[in-house]
């Protein structure tokens, strides 16, 4: 495995409460967890958002394949050691947090992913190139408004900061180091229980059609979708997807 690089913490909630990892997705930070952090922290829960490696104030490398991306996740512990009650890890997170997760079974009890990238073909990966160049060739906040004009100013803020704190050359190395991005071994060797959040493949989806069963037939897995939402549902529906989210957590 690769050598793990300690990643940067933000906090919501009492240190003593059951802790909660958060994981964002490629070009963001853990300042765009918010959503999970506030409502965790409200349910009684300390969560613990991370900026991944090559992201915000997190240590830069010259390793970004998703081996990489794990192996800083599964580094990561409690403030007070022990499982983490529950990891919630979106896109690239998630496909990173279920590699950590099948690796180590006493990383976490729980497992929620939230359109996880656990299998990016071809037409996917063009999408996530041309959405993180568009980021990239006008980092602002009136970018991000005119593309997400549903958004709340808190996420549209704190995207349009993510882009600008991101390295560009791991965002990008992270594509062309993992030429085959599948994670779908490590998803049907899971052994804690998995609630995938997914997206509405109407608007977009990573998680959906065959790849969706495929990963469903590991009995540990299940999943509900957020209507109306597209690959980032915390955002696009934070309502729906936080009550989803502690629906799986019980």
């Amino acid at each position: 495995m690769p050598a793990a690089v300690t990643l940067p913490r933000l906090s919501w909630g009492d240190v003593d409460r059951p802790a909660v990892l958060l994981a964002h997705g490629l070009g963001s930070d853990g300042a765009l967890m918010w959503r999970f952090g506030t409502a965790l922290a409200d349910a009684g829960r300390h969560a613990v958002a991370v900026d991944l490696r090559g992201h915000g104030d997190a240590p830069r490398a010259l390793d970004y394949t998703i081996a990489a991306y794990a192996a800083d996740l599964a580094a990561t512990r409690p403030p007070h050691g022990g499982a983490w009650e529950a990891v919630v890890a979106h896109s690239l997170g998630g496909a990173a947090a279920t590699v950590a997760a099948a690796g180590d079974p006493a990383w976490t009890r729980r497992l929620v992913l939230v359109d996880p990238a656990i299998l990016l073909a071809d037409r996917d990966r063009e999408i996530v190139r041309a959405s993180q160049k568009q980021a990239f060739a006008d980092p602002t906040a009136a970018a991000v408004r005119a593309q997400h004009p549903d958004w709340h100013p808190t996420d549209v803020e704190l995207k349009a900061r993510a882009t600008q704190r991101a390295s560009r050359w791991a965002i990008e190395q992270t594509s062309l180091q993992n030429t085959t991005w599948d994670v779908r071994a490590d998803a049907a060797a899971l052994t804690v229980p998995t609630h995938v959040i997914g997206a509405d493949p109407a608007v977009h989806s990573i998680f959906t059609g065959s790849l969706a069963d495929e990963v469903r037939r590991n009995p540990v897995v299940t999943m509900s979708v957020v209507a109306g939402a597209g690959h980032s549902p915390h955002r696009d529906r934070p309502d729906e997807t936080i009550a989803q989210l502690m629906a799986a957590l019980g």
